[in-house]
Parts: C-alpha cells; structure tokens; sequence
C-alpha cells in the first residue's frame, strides 16, 4: 500500500530533537531521586522492625503499602500528566517526599509510619517517578522510542543502586529517624528545580496513520483492547511477584544466613547496578524485536536466575547471582510500556501504561508480603524462591503465546 508519508514513518516537530534528549537526562535524574521510595524501605527493614518489636512479614508492610500507593498513584498522577503536563505532578511529588520522609522519620506508632510510606512516599511521591514518567518520554521520541523508554526506566534502577548504600550509611550512623528526614529535605531541595526544566508538554501524535499502525499491530493478536490489557496486567503481576523476592528480602536473607545486612545491602546496590546495563540494552533490543519478545526473554531469564538462589548461598556466590539477576530482570518492567505503545493507540498511552505498571506494582506489593510470609512459616526462603520461579513461568506462558499469535497473524476482536 502506497500512502504519503506521515507521522508513522516520519517524527513530528517535537520528536526526536537535541531538546527531547535533553528532557530525558533531566527525567533520568528525578527519576533517580524521587524512586528513592521504592527501596528506602527495603534497607530500613531490619532497623525497624527491631525498633517497633515487628514480625517479617508486618515489617515489610511499608515497602507493600508504598508499592500499592505507586500503583493506584500512578494511573492518578499519570492522568495528571495527560491534563496539564509533567512539571505540575513532578513538583507535587517533590513535597510529598519531602513530608512523607520527615512523617516516617518522626513517627511514634508504626501505623504513622506506614501510611507515610504507602499515602504519600507511594501514592503521590514516587509514583509520578515512574509509569507517567515513562509515559511522558514515550511521546518524545519515534524511532528510538524503546531505548528512550528504558533509559528513562533506568533511573529507578539508578535510584536503587545509589540509595541503598546511602540509606544504610545514614541508618548506622545517625539512626533510621534521621536518615527518612534527610532524605525527604533531599528529595525536596533537589527535586523542585529539576521539575520546572519540564515545562514544556510534547505534542502526542493522532494522526490516522499511528493510530492504524497500532490497529494493526493488535489485529496480529487476533484478541481485543481490553483482552490484551489484561493478559498483559496478568502477566505483570506474575512477573513482579517473582522480581519482588530477592530486591526485599536480599538484606534480611544475608542477616539469616549470618553474613550481615551490609552485604545484603551491597548486594542489591549491585543488583540495580546491573538492572541499569539490562533496561538500556532491553530497550535496544525492543526497538528491534519488539516489546513482547523483549519480555519473554527477560523472564525465561529471570526464572533461571531465581533458581541460582536455591542451589548457591556461599557470600560470593550471592553476589555474583545478585548481579545475574539485575542483569537478566532489568528490562522486564519497561517492556510493558513499550508494548503498550505497540499495541494501542497514543492517546490511550498515560491510562494504558498506568494500568500496566499498576499490576507490576500490585505483583512486587504481594512478592514482597508474600515472601515475607512464606520465611515466616517455614523460617528459609528456599520456598519463596520456589515460589518466584512458578510466577515466572506464568509470565513466560502468557508472552509465549502473544508472540506465537502475533507470528500466525490473527482478527481483530472487537472490544
């Protein structure tokens, strides 16, 4: 078919420009600030359950509540995006971190430091760092869309290489109040001038040409909108519940096997080190092969990591797996949002990519729990590894079998 050329083979005025670039750099570096709330509580986890006299799995409640604010928060914060552009819910997310951090820090009962975590370090702070963030990059950016994406994904893992460490030195040092203020007088100072640089609001592309390619696309699939966003939210939460079990329990899992949380600690620095390598290479790779070939690979990959734990637990084999694990998983989250713009329509982009990393989140709040609970009915996290490389598998199953129609070709269904 002969057509003129259009926004599908051609970026408009605003992608794809020295400018766009520049905005993933500022992104990439809010991101790395304002995702602290996913992993502060991980490394925080010992210190207060020790303070507040908790069992495993109640300590790792913050860590599930933010992560489920992160996800609700996200498709809120994101439809925010869509209205009025990303500077606006950026600086939002600025204060809340900044009294979600000093609440937590200054908390007398657990429950304050809980809601903390999960109303304003995740529903409003850290969630506007991630899905809408991604979703705003996406609209930037034509051709080199997967790698922009993941780039702008590695920011989280960016966070979680550098805070860790960071959070744990100020943790031994000055206790964990003072660390949880800190941080948020951080994320406030460093965080609102970043988010004016993000004033302007990219031009999302409507033309009839995208929204028939991502027709298209679908039309492979041979199943309908809301089919294919709920395999892929299945599929997130599989995945995630799996991702969940070494990136919260990896400190505590050192501290029971008597080698200290500061390894542990080093360790998931380590991990999100190599998840960093793993989201810049998935997104290359997806501008490639394609978002959903992307994520079957990562989790066929991420199932054997998992399987690593079970067999080896000497210090240096730990961190040797710990780096496998980052380098395998890392481009796994990002996927969805790039198969999101593959399979729907750019104006459906915020709510879509909301939705999918809204089931990720769901899927890491319950591994994390659920992990938790597991060591505390069989005290070993042998069968919460078992248990991560099953929800692997699921996610490999459901990928399989989009890629499997997505060759044969199939009919559009209708909503």
């Amino acid at each position: 078919m002969t057509s003129s050329p259009s926004a599908a083979s051609q970026p408009d005025d605003e992608t794809e420009t020295p400018y766009a670039w520049r905005r993933l750099v500022v992104c990439v570096l809010i991101g790395t600030i304002g995702n602290v709330g996913m992993w502060s509580a991980v490394v925080a986890l010992p210190a207060v359950e020790a303070d507040f006299g908790l069992t495993r799995a109640s300590a790792a409640l913050p860590y599930t509540l933010a992560m489920i604010g992160i996800a609700f928060g996200g498709v809120m914060m994101g439809s925010l995006v869509d209205r009025f552009g990303l500077m606006l819910p950026s600086l939002m997310a600025a204060v809340a971190l900044g009294l979600g951090y000093g609440i937590a820090g200054i908390a007398t009962e657990y429950w304050q430091f809980v809601l903390a975590h999960g109303l304003l370090i995740g529903m409003v702070g850290t969630a506007t760092m991630f899905g809408p963030l991604m979703a705003d990059v996406s609209q930037w950016f034509t051709r080199n869309r997967g790698t922009a994406v993941a780039i702008c994904a590695a920011g989280n893992y960016l966070s979680g290489a550098i805070w860790p460490p960071v959070v744990q030195h100020f943790i031994e040092t000055s206790g964990w109040r003072a660390a949880h203020i800190g941080v948020g007088v951080f994320c406030l100072i460093t965080m609102v001038p970043l988010a004016l640089l993000l004033r302007r609001r990219a031009a999302v592309q409507r033309t009839a040409a995208v929204e028939t390619d991502a027709s298209e696309a679908r039309a492979s699939l041979g199943i309908s909108p809301n089919a294919l966003q709920i395999l892929l939210s299945v599929s997130a939460v599989c995945c995630c519940i799996a991702m969940a079990m070494p990136q919260v329990h990896i400190v505590a899992y050192c501290g029971q096997l008597g080698y200290g949380v500061a390894r542990g600690t080093e360790m998931l620095a380590l991990m999100f080190s190599f998840g960093v390598i793993s989201r810049i290479a998935s997104g290359y790779a997806a501008d490639r092969i394609g978002g959903v070939a992307t994520l079957l690979i990562g989790a066929l990959l991420q199932a054997l990591a998992l399987m690593l734990f079970l067999f080896f637990d000497g210090l240096g084999s730990l961190y040797v797996i710990s780096a496998l694990f980052g380098l395998f998983q890392g481009g796994i989250v990002p996927s969805y949002a790039i198969i999101v713009r593959e399979y729907f329509s750019p104006r459906e982009a915020g709510m879509r990519v909301g939705i999918a990393i809204m089931a990720s989140l769901f899927g890491m709040a319950a591994g994390g729990w659920l992990a938790g609970k597991i060591f505390d009915l069989s005290g070993s996290y042998a069968m919460a590894f078992t248990n991560g490389i099953g929800f692997s598998l699921i996610t490999v199953i459901i990928t399989a079998w989009l890629l499997l129609r997505t060759r044969r070709g199939g009919t559009l269904v209708a909503a």
